[in-house]
């Protein structure tokens, strides 16, 4: 044997042991995502098995590019909208099946559950699906993520702009968890510090059916504004039954404040049009928006991608690229390589990840479309307005995070 042939196969061993350590470092030779969401029930159209194949579309995209070789797995689990249920499910994850991140997450007490259970386990949760603020104030943890929104977002973008038109007396019908209370609780306070009043509020249940008694209350409370602080089907319920009840009329205006794509589907543009609401993302909005739309709904026919959809895309395709170029899937080295890592995809504009776990990054007004204005199939929205990534979410200054504190 050569000389030369001698040192080409040194520098080769040489370079398989360099990469060892790092493929090594994979547990179980590779990686497992889990989609936790609502499967069938009230979020499942803006989550659901939608977000199942959001996530498998990052995968196949970061497998053909920076995790070309890599071993990834894909579970999901249905946490019926119950934190319990959540919460063992996520326990069961991190314990047994060596699940080493999660994604979409919504409903905000499930997302609350996980998050304490991944300060005491570890494991990283990427939540683009819950909308409390809790997740990035005193519950906040340095492996935990909040993608999309959030119920600061949805009140500074939508109560905060209603108010500072003129309507300043509102009154809220708040769904009674959570997420409701925040999004109330956010809403009222951009409410009053645009001038404005909240004369009252009712609560009412999680996937609820009628909404007739808490939509009269809200008539005679002679508010000028009727804010939903809820959402998804309980959403498409309330607007349905206002409009049969002549709720929401000349002197009194109605106001989703978080509302779906898939919500105006549901609701169809003869009772959507005018509806004003923040979203974070628009199938429509561009040629790289269209582009991932197009495949999706290629996997789940007829149906274009919700933001929490586009958010577990985004979310999951980061966590990806990050644990490829850390070499690793050790959640504590993965969560710091996500922080340097810049955010680029098809769904973010302007995105960073700050101290608090809140990913920021522009949001959007739109306009729902009459349907004398829509010119092609799922043509809803109207952009009508741009709110800066460093203005649409609670600043940083006002985080109760621990990790921002100290």
């Amino acid at each position: 044997m050569s000389k030369r042939t001698l040192v080409s196969i040194g520098l080769a061993t040489t370079a398989l042991l360099a990469a060892a350590p790092a493929q090594a470092q994979y547990a179980d030779g590779g990686i497992k995502i889990g989609v936790l969401t609502d499967m069938s029930g009230p979020y499942s159209a803006m989550g659901g098995p939608g977000s199942v194949v959001a996530a498998q579309m990052a995968i196949d995209d970061c497998l053909a590019a920076e995790c070309k070789g890599m071993k990834i797995e894909l579970v999901q689990a249905d946490h019926q909208n119950k934190a319990d249920v959540g919460a063992a499910t996520a326990r069961q994850w991190l314990d047994q099946d060596h699940v080493d991140a999660m994604v979409d997450l919504t409903n905000s007490s499930v997302s609350l559950a996980v998050q304490k259970l991944i300060k005491e386990k570890g494991g990283i949760a990427m939540y683009s699906g819950p909308a409390t603020t809790r997740l990035t104030n005193d519950d906040c943890a340095s492996n935990g993520f909040h993608w999309m929104f959030d119920t600061y977002s949805q009140a500074a973008v939508g109560a905060a702009a209603l108010t500072k038109l003129g309507f300043k007396n509102w009154y809220f019908i708040t769904v009674d968890y959570a997420f409701g209370h925040s999004l109330e609780k956010d809403a009222s306070e951009q409410v009053i510090a645009n001038g404005g009043t909240v004369l009252g509020s009712v609560r009412h249940p999680l996937n609820n059916s009628d909404f007739s008694s808490f939509l009269l209350q809200g008539q005679g409370s002679k508010a000028q504004v009727i804010g939903l602080a809820n959402g998804g089907q309980d959403t498409v319920n309330a607007i349905k039954q206002a409009k049969e009840f002549g709720v929401g009329g000349k002197d009194q205006k109605l106001a989703a404040l978080l509302v779906f794509l898939s919500d105006v589907n549901a609701l169809g543009l003869q009772t959507a049009q005018g509806l004003s609401y923040a979203d974070g993302f628009y199938w429509d909005a561009d040629d790289d928006a269209r582009a991932l739309s197009a495949r999706f709904e290629a996997k789940v026919k007829g149906t274009k991608p919700t933001m929490v959809q586009a958010g577990v895309y985004s979310s999951t395709l980061h966590y990806l690229r990050s644990a490829a170029a850390a070499g690793t899937d050790d959640w504590q080295k993965v969560s710091a390589t996500m922080r340097q890592l810049p955010i680029k995809d098809p769904v973010m504009k302007n995105a960073s990840i700050r101290p608090d776990g809140r990913v920021i990054h522009d949001m959007y007004v739109y306009e729902v479309k009459s349907p004398a204005e829509s010119k092609y199939s799922w043509d809803y929205l109207k952009k009508v307005g741009t709110v800066p990534a460093a203005e649409a979410f609670q600043p940083l200054a006002k985080s109760t995070c621990p990790l921002v504190k100290g």
